[in-house]
Order: structure tokens, then C-alpha cells, then sequence
């Protein structure tokens, strides 16, 4: 098997560029291919994603990761763009992945088409590669990771707050930076929440395999999503595998530190989805 090498893309998106990473080995040869999604605050580059990308292409796998337009973050990994963080919105992000996996599927990320198509979404991702995998029919399995279940995440109280003022700040805890949040993601929750975002309407027409990890000590994305998007799927199509004591990123830190048990789980189980169902 050829080892896997490390190239670097850019598409535009909604909101602007889309930085890529593509991990493969023969690149030549068709194989099956993942799509890593990350979430809120998140990028390509942190802690456990690179790592992860590095297993599952050492395991044969295209593997296809990217700051997502409105991610806010560059390719150094650090928050230089808060204007485009600022207006991301859920439909933009989901734009941003379909166009990722149009490029892939044609053979334009510097890889052959792949034979299948995975993707992986944590926790924001983890909803957007729901409704990818619900409407995408080149989708062929699916691994959520401490998923969102709906992209209602603001009570009506604190919305209003945010409309009055035009802005709502929020602080990166890793780099102690303040980063703007428009209404923009508001008014396009507002406009689509009952229609191209609703998450758990999207899980229940999903009919390719779906593991559904999460942490029973989630304290950013209650275990209680994971549940109501076991109970929206399909019974045949999903299994939920509880993290038991894992938290939102199971224990995984940025700067990357080394696995810890929970994300070992994660990662195994993940792969072994993979292995069994893309071909």
C-alpha cells in the first residue's frame, strides 16, 4: 500500500475560500473516501482531526478535511478571518459541504472518484453532515460525533438581545480572542429551521448506515441529542454507541496531547463503521 501524502485545496465557498486537506495514498487508484466536518469554533487542523485523518488514510481511506468558509480560521490554524465567523450561518456550511463533496466525487481533490463516500460531523459538523447524508444519494455511510439535533441553540430571550444590539460576542476559550456573531445565522434559522435545516426531519429519511457516538458527559451537546436523533432514524439504519464519561471532544485537546480512552474508542469505532460499510 503507498503511504499517504498530504495535499492542500482551496474552493470558493459561501462566505469565501475553503481550505482543504486531502490524505491519501495511491491517488491513482479509486478507493472509498471521508469527509471530516468539524464544528462550532472548530477547524481541519484541530487537535484530533489531523490524527484521525492520518489513521483512516493509513488504512487505505481518501481522507478529505477543510475549514469550512465562515470557519474564521486559516491554514496556519489560527482565527485571522472573525468577519467571515461573524456571518457564518448553517446554510452556508452546508453549501460549503456539498461543494466539497461535488469536487471529490468528480476526481478534482487530487484523488481518483472515489468507489463509496463517508463523512464524519462533531457537533455542529456532526448536523450538517446529517443533512448532507439525508439528501445526498453519493453519501454511503455515515459517523456522527457528539452531534447537534436541532440548529435551534439560542433561547427567544437571548435572540432578541442579540437582534437589538447587532452583534453577540463570544470568547475562544484556547486563544482568549473575542469573536463577533451577527444575525445572520438568526434570520437563516428563522427562514429554514422547518425546511433544509431541520436536522431530526433530515435523520428520519436517512437510509445508509449511521453511527451515532457521544458522550454520556457531554456538557456542550446534551447525550439527549444523541437520542432523539437515534429516535428520528431509521431502526435498521442506525446505532447509537454511548462514550461512557466522554465529553464534547472525549477528552481531546488542542494543541494535540495524544489519544485519551474515550477518543480511542472513537476512533476505533469509527474506523471499523468505515471498514464494514464502504467499499
Amino acid at each position: 500500500m503507498a503511504t499517504p501524502s498530504l495535499t492542500k485545496h482551496v474552493l470558493p465557498g459561501a462566505l469565501g475560500e475553503i481550505l482543504i486537506d486531502v490524505r491519501a495514498g495511491g491517488r491513482d487508484s479509486p478507493r472509498p473516501a471521508v469527509v471530516l466536518v468539524h464544528g462550532f469554533k472548530g477547524f481541519k487542523d484541530w487537535g484530533m482531526f489531523p490524527p484521525f485523518a492520518d489513521r483512516l488514510a493509513r488504512a487505505g481511506l481518501s481522507v478529505v478535511s477543510l475549514n469550512t468558509s465562515g470557519s474564521g480560521v486559516d491554514d496556519a490554524g489560527d482565527f485571522t478571518l472573525p468577519d467571515r465567523f461573524g456571518h457564518n450561518t448553517f446554510s452556508a456550511e452546508l453549501a460549503d459541504l456539498g461543494r466539497v463533496v461535488d469536487e471529490l466525487a468528480q476526481g478534482k481533490l487530487g484523488v481518483a472518484p472515489p468507489t463509496a463516500i463517508g463523512l464524519v460531523g462533531h457537533s455542529r459538523g456532526g448536523g450538517i453532515a446529517v443533512l448532507q447524508a439525508a439528501r445526498d444519494h453519493r453519501i454511503d455511510a455515515l459517523v456522527t460525533w457528539a452531534a447537534i439535533s436541532s440548529v435551534e441553540r439560542w433561547a427567544p430571550a437571548d435572540q432578541a438581545a442579540w437582534r437589538r444590539a447587532g452583534v453577540h460576542y463570544i470568547e475562544n476559550a484556547r486563544t482568549k480572542q473575542t469573536l463577533p456573531v451577527y444575525p445572520d445565522v438568526l434570520d437563516d434559522i428563522a427562514k429554514h429551521a422547518l425546511g433544509t435545516l431541520d436536522i431530526l426531519g433530515a435523520a428520519s429519511k436517512i437510509e445508509i448506515p449511521w453511527l451515532i457516538l457521544h458522550g454520556t458527559a457531554d456538557a456542550a451537546v446534551s447525550f439527549m441529542e444523541a437520542k432523539a436523533l437515534e429516535a428520528a432514524a431509521l431502526p435498521e439504519r442506525r446505532h447509537l454507541r454511548a462514550i461512557d464519561g466522554g465529553g464534547h471532544t472525549f477528552g481531546a485537546t488542542h494543541p494535540w496531547k495524544g489519544e485519551s480512552p474515550a477518543v480511542q474508542e472513537v476512533f476505533d469505532a469509527t474506523l471499523g463503521w468505515f471498514s464494514t460499510h464502504l467499499r
